[in-house]
């Protein structure tokens, strides 16, 4: 017959285990906190129980091998085994949680609980019903080797997100740009793949075995302030010092750059048709490169009307003409239609 010194907190831990349960899930996903206390009491009540008994949850007493009171020391240790693993899983999330990087921990979140799964899995297959996991571990090597050869592509960008994860060099909401020139924002990262939302609102699905092979630049790290280099050429009719005032007032008259670091104007280079100038600018993020671009582009063209300044002509669609008598111009401009220019143009 069944140890009575066992029976009792047997049947006390197989109550506690189903009333974790039914407790865990009634309370849902809306209540992640009270779910992790939930587990965690449960679990230390159930221990305690274990401890006070004398019951070791690693192997089952001679006592319990007959009758009815097989079953129950089964299910005390198998419910004791389960309520161990979602423990641990709660400990997890709330490590992850004091970070205050849940989304960016998924793939390793996803990770440790498969691990943990597995170990319990096992430990209840050995020590609850005395299987060899030797055998059952070799088997499932081969299994995994099988697996694996069948679907290298999968498994390259499932370790490829993981090595990306753990080397953080980006995280959820980060604006990178790979190597190829495809940049937007990280708005979700899993097993196989990293979305990328562009400036153009479209989600690209860049697969983390080819995120791992191209470079990528965070330009959100250290900040999300993002530097300009923008290029006007002034026609030369002004003296450069007088071009850089009214191009710096451009720059201060923006709205959509930042002021600290402040603006700058670089003077690049000069010959007798223009004044090479680099508009140098920051803006908040990258997302707004293109407002502010488009703003500067407009106070460029009213603040050099507006100060009697020319926007220089590009010089591969310029034709010069020789000098002429009688008070007309030495050179005449002409667009460029045709590779081959007419004899009466030049005349």
């Amino acid at each position: 017959m069944f140890g009575e010194d066992h029976f009792l907190p047997l049947v006390l831990i197989n109550i506690l285990g189903l009333a974790g349960i039914l407790i865990w899930h009634i309370q849902g996903r809306s209540r992640p906190t009270g779910r992790l206390i939930v587990q965690i009491l449960f679990f230390a009540t159930m221990s305690l129980v274990l401890g006070l008994g004398g019951i070791s949850p690693y192997q089952l007493d001679q006592t319990e091998l007959v009758g009815t009171g097989l079953l129950i020391a089964k299910s005390a240790r198998i419910l004791w085994w389960t309520h161990l693993a979602w423990t641990i899983i709660g400990f997890v999330h709330i490590y992850i949680g004091l970070n205050r990087r849940p989304r960016e921990a998924h793939l390793l979140q996803d990770l440790i609980v498969a691990v943990v799964y597995l170990g319990v899995a096992l430990s209840i297959i050995g020590f609850v019903f005395g299987a060899p996991i030797g055998p059952l571990v070799a088997t499932s090597g081969v299994v995994a080797v099988i697996i694996g050869l069948a679907l290298q592509n999968t498994l390259a960008d499932v370790f490829s997100g993981i090595a990306l994860t753990l080397g953080r060099a980006y995280v959820i909401g980060d604006w990178i740009r790979l190597s190829d020139g495809t940049e937007g924002r990280v708005a979700e990262t899993n097993w196989r793949s990293t979305n990328l939302l562009t400036g153009a609102h479209n989600v690209v699905v860049v697969p983390n075995g080819v995120l791992a092979k191209q470079g990528v630049t965070n330009l959100s790290r250290p900040d999300e302030t993002h530097w300009i280099a923008f290029t006007v050429h002034i026609a030369a009719t002004h003296a450069p010092s007088v071009v850089e005032e009214v191009m710096l007032g451009v720059l201060r008259d923006c709205e959509r750059i930042v002021k600290v670091p402040p603006p700058a104007i670089a003077l690049k280079a000069i010959d007798a048709m223009a004044i090479e100038v680099e508009l140098q600018f920051c803006v908040a993020s990258p997302a707004s490169r293109m407002p502010a671009k488009n703003e500067v582009i407009d106070l460029v063209y009213r603040d050099c009307e507006t100060n009697g300044l020319s926007l220089a002509m590009p010089p591969e669609s310029l034709l010069w003409g020789p000098a002429v008598t009688g008070g007309e111009p030495a050179a005449i401009v002409r667009p460029l239609s045709s590779g081959n220019a007419r004899a009466s143009d030049y005349k």
